[in-house]
């Protein structure tokens, strides 16, 4: 079986300040990295360390942010024969992050806006296709009702948080959302006791699965007619939370490809995201699936 992600490929900037700049202040930062990201090559690549064949569909540009996001693909052992090109510019984004460990980010699509669904082709041996939302609405409904034609357990990471067509969650399997965006998705505020009745309600859409992340609260998840159940998070010492959820749905995803429970995955990709936020950025390359095993926090 096999991981199929369609998603965003973005190159990364990502500078280190003492803190995050506030509205017209210019903040002196101490180091830049050029970092492959977008959180669709992000979750493949977590995907692929986390043990699972991992298929990409995309789009980059002709320049060299689109070799370098290519590369870095095909060093990961990710099957890139549906990302397309166009000659434009790549996706990209600029991040700071502070010495708490917070971060802020702008990002531009570019060619990510681009990918055309008529060419992308969901392999046959799909077991889970993961969508996130920094690429078209259409390209996602596309790609989930293909995934609904040929059986494939379809996961949406309604992430970052924008309006758009519920219709989608029809052909959704498994919506993921951190508070945030269950309150857009919502129209209202979802306050800490509020937490089990949100999951209830966004589950009336649509999804048979749901999971509402809450950084270090840990997570709800809902699994059919199921009552909701609260997993707490992991106590780490966090380096950085850039690219923790990420982290979390490319391991949630290829658990679930290797057979295992949604809540088995769950505590798994639990494991794996407090691994990733408690590791500098120049440890994160070498996180293994059995490091993620071997992990007793």
């Amino acid at each position: 079986m096999a991981v199929f992600c369609c998603g965003s490929l973005h190159l990364d900037v990502l500078v280190t300040a003492p803190h995050l700049p506030r509205p017209d202040e210019t903040v002196a930062g101490n180091t830049v990295e050029y970092i492959f990201g977008g959180k669709g090559g992000n979750q493949a690549l977590s995907a692929s360390k986390m043990g699972s064949k991992v298929s990409m569909a995309g789009r980059v540009g002709s320049d060299s942010f689109g070799n370098h996001l290519l590369k870095e693909l095909k060093n990961s052992t990710i099957d890139i024969s549906q990302v397309q090109r166009d000659d434009g510019p790549s996706g990209m984004s600029v991040a700071i992050l502070d010495s708490a460990g917070n971060y802020g980010a702008v990002i531009v699509s570019a060619s990510n806006l681009n990918i055309d669904p008529e060419l992308v082709i969901v392999p046959a041996d799909t077991k889970i296709i993961l969508l996130q939302n920094e690429i078209s609405e259409d390209v996602n409904l596309a790609l989930a009702q293909k995934g609904r034609i040929i059986g494939s357990k379809v996961i949406l990471n309604a992430a970052p948080a924008r309006a758009f067509n519920k219709n989608i969650l029809d052909f959704v399997d498994l919506l993921v959302v951190n508070r945030v965006e269950a309150e857009d998705i919502l129209g209202h505020e979802v306050s800490s006791d509020g937490w089990f009745a949100a999951v209830e309600e966004l589950a009336k859409l649509g999804p048979n699965e749901l999971i509402m992340t809450l950084g270090a609260d840990g997570l709800i998840i809902k699994i059919g007619v199921q009552a909701p159940v609260h997993i707490r998070a992991h106590n780490v010492t966090v380096k950085s939370t850039h690219g923790a959820g990420d982290m979390f749905l490319g391991a949630l995803a290829a658990h679930l490809d290797q057979n295992m429970s949604l809540l088995s995955a769950c505590h798994f990709a639990q494991k794996a995201a407090a691994l990733h936020v408690g590791s500098q950025q120049s440890e994160r390359k070498k996180l293994t699936k059995e490091a993620v095993l071997n992990y007793n926090p």
